[in-house]
């Protein structure tokens, strides 16, 4: 295991760095339109929607 370790030290990963959440955001986004749209989803996606703002008591 020793040469595993030492190997990841020399690579100086960053380890405490954190993404914003509108960046993860923008990411993730475009992503999801595409496979709604793939799958045609766009039905489920407001049931769904439906279903959890009713559990909320909106």
């Amino acid at each position: 295991m020793a040469p595993l370790n030492r190997a990841l030290r020399r690579r100086h990963l960053p380890t405490t760095e954190t993404r914003h959440p509108v960046v993860a955001l923008a990411i993730v986004l475009p992503c999801a339109v595409l496979l709604l749209a793939l799958f045609g989803a766009w039905d489920q996606l407001a049931t769904q929607t439906r279903a959890v703002a009713d559990l909320i008591g909106r």
